[in-house]
């Protein structure tokens, strides 16, 4: 799978504009969300090649955003790839069983932002 366009959601400006920097210097178009509301709605109308989903948020959490993306016809196709400060097993299998890809914690290090990238 080619990736092109990325999607990141995160409701920290801070861990957004990190992220951010990330992807973009990689060379990735980058759209961004801060609600898993939005994160749903650019999914539908951008289909980025990839998610990066942070699961604390107001409103829809990345779960909720993560599960309605993974069984919407349109946007199914489309990994999503969990990043969070929540680190207990529970929230790995609970992500996985949303239909997460994979489950990186914060801190990251860009290397493992980029890994997950050019895995798939």
């Amino acid at each position: 799978m080619t990736i092109n366009k990325v999607l990141l959601v995160d409701d920290s400006p801070t861990d957004l504009a990190n992220i951010r920097s990330i992807v973009a210097d990689a060379g990735y178009s980058v759209l961004t969300a801060t609600t898993g509301n939005e994160a749903v709605k650019v999914a539908r109308d951008e289909s980025p090649d990839l998610i990066f989903m942070d699961i604390v948020m107001e409103g829809a959490d990345g779960y909720d955003a993560c599960r309605e993306i993974t069984q919407n016809e349109t946007t199914r196709g489309i990994p999503v790839i969990f990043v969070s400060s929540k680190n207990q097993k529970a929230d790995r299998v609970w992500a996985e069983l949303q239909g997460g890809k994979a489950f990186i914690t914060k801190p990251y290090t860009p290397e493992q932002i980029l890994e997950h990238i050019t895995a798939l």
